[in-house]
């Protein structure tokens, strides 16, 4: 083994616990339920992996909350590098933020019990998220496309619609609509376009 090397083991391992929360997300998002034997059905891994990884419900709950802050902050600065800031936004909001706001749907309630066992959600994790819609609110200040002085906060409460999105309709085209909405609102000339 060559230093700085991984183990297949090691490597296995990571790739198991990343097919565990990815399954716990969509179960979440669907039944809004934690079932360690249909999650580890879905990712392909025994039940005692999945016991291995989360000796809890409540700390692959928690788990699956912190991947999906964590995978929301850390997608900005590759959208902003790929696309202009308006863009990024757009496509932060409806191929992210969309999922995000389903999964915790189904999430709040298991996170309403994980919390009350485990005490109270970080605190770190809402400060990401508005540092995440800041980050994107700066560029496109920049870039000229919206107005200056937006609070991020309120930005994201305006987001928060999202939580009302069935992933068994057409949520991605109501998600482009609540964006659309928003955007006309943040606009740096005021004015709607068509």
């Amino acid at each position: 083994m060559t230093t700085g090397s991984v183990s297949p083991r090691r490597a296995d391992t990571r790739r198991n616990h990343e097919r565990i929360l990815v399954a716990a997300a969509r179960s979440l998002a669907r039944t809004g339920e934690v079932s360690f034997n249909a999650i580890a059905k879905q990712a392909e891994v025994g039940v005692g992996t999945v016991y291995r990884h989360f000796p809890t419900p409540e700390a692959l709950i928690l788990a699956v909350y912190q991947r999906e802050v964590r995978h929301l902050v850390d997608v900005v600065p590759t959208l902003l590098r790929k696309h202009t800031p308006e863009k990024a936004f757009r496509i932060w909001t409806t191929d992210h933020l969309a999922h995000y706001m389903m999964t915790k749907r189904g999430l709040a309630n298991a996170l309403r019990t994980a919390t009350a066992s485990h005490g109270e959600l970080p605190a770190s994790a809402y400060e990401a998220m508005v540092g995440a819609v800041s980050t994107l609110l700066e560029a496109n200040v920049e870039a000229g496309t919206i107005r200056a002085g937006l609070a991020p906060e309120t930005v994201l409460r305006g987001l928060g619609g999202l939580l009302y999105l069935d992933p068994n309709s057409d949520w991605k085209s109501q998600t482009e609509s609540l964006a659309d909405l928003l955007w006309r609102g943040m606009r740096a000339d005021g004015a709607c376009q068509d």
